[in-house]
């Protein structure tokens, strides 16, 4: 019956509640303005006023080095931490960056 605290649900559920506890009992002393100003809603760039948001972002050139970089590190994580001992894991490895290399090869083609 002592270890019944030690159960992870009761745990997450325990904290859970003395989170909201200490986030609604510390919302009292939060900085409220007293008035709202009728422009604070509006989008704001650069000095300039503006009716609706124009800026649309374009992410093309992101998304294949985030790729890149995700690959980069997965594929250092896994060879740091392959043990040298055995062949098997060495052959894995090997494996492994073979298939990080035709990504590189697939993401960056033309």
């Amino acid at each position: 019956m002592n270890n019944i605290l030690l159960s992870p649900p009761l745990a997450f559920v325990i904290i859970f509640l003395a989170a909201i506890i200490l986030a609604v009992s510390l919302s009292a002393l939060s900085l409220k303005p007293k008035h709202r100003e009728n422009d604070s809603a509006k989008a704001y760039a650069c000095g300039e006023e503006m009716d609706t948001n124009l800026m649309q972002p374009d992410y093309t050139q992101f998304f294949p080095f985030a790729f890149f970089f995700t690959i980069l590190h997965v594929v250092a994580l896994i060879l740091a931490t392959v043990p040298v001992q055995t062949l098997g894991s060495f052959a894995i490895a090997v494996i492994y960056l073979l298939g990080a290399v035709v990504a590189m090869f697939i993401l960056f083609r033309r």
